[in-house]
C-alpha cells in the first residue's frame, strides 16, 4: 500500500538512514531535527516495520531499537539476521556476517530475534570504552 510521505517521515527514515546503526525511540526524539511528539514517532517506526522500511530489534532489557539494515534495503523481504549491542557505548548493529547456530534434530526455526552482546570491535579493539557516535 502506497503511503502518504509526510516531513516526519521523511525526517525519521534519514536520521536512521545516516545513523548506519539501531536507534532507540529516545535517540531518534533527541537526534530529530523537527518538532515531533513521542506518538507520532512511535506510530511512524511501527508503520516502518509493517511496511518492511525497518526493522526492530529488542535487546535483552526489552529496549525497542529501530534500524535501516543493508540486508533489508530495497524490496527484497527481510533476511532473519542476528545483531551485536555493544555493553561499553551501548550502540546496536546489524551482523554483517552470518551467524551460524544450531538446533536440536526435530526443531525448525520460524524467525530469528537474536541480538548478541560484549565489546565491539571499535571498543575492543580500544581496550576502553568507546564513545557512542
Amino acid at each position: 500500500m502506497k503511503r502518504r510521505n509526510t516531513p516526519t517521515k521523511e525526517a525519521v527514515l534519514k536520521l536512521l538512514a545516516q545513523s548506519g546503526k539501531a536507534l532507540s525511540h529516545e535517540a531518534i526524539e533527541k537526534a530529530i531535527d523537527i518538532p515531533i511528539n513521542r506518538a507520532t514517532i512511535y506510530r511512524v517506526l511501527n508503520q516502518f516495520c509493517h511496511d518492511g522500511t525497518v526493522h526492530k530489534i529488542v535487546a535483552e532489557d526489552g529496549k525497542q531499537y529501530f534500524a535501516v539494515c543493508m540486508k533489508c534495503e530495497g524490496d527484497a523481504p527481510q533476511e532473519p539476521h542476528f545483531h551485536f549491542r555493544c555493553t561499553s557505548c551501548d550502540s546496536i548493529e546489524c551482523l554483517k556476517e552470518p551467524v551460524h547456530f544450531s538446533l536440536p534434530e526435530g526443531y525448525e526455526v520460524a524467525s530469528v530475534n537474536c541480538v548478541l552482546s560484549g565489546l565491539c570491535s571499535k571498543c575492543s579493539s580500544h581496550n576502553s570504552t568507546c564513545e557512542n557516535e
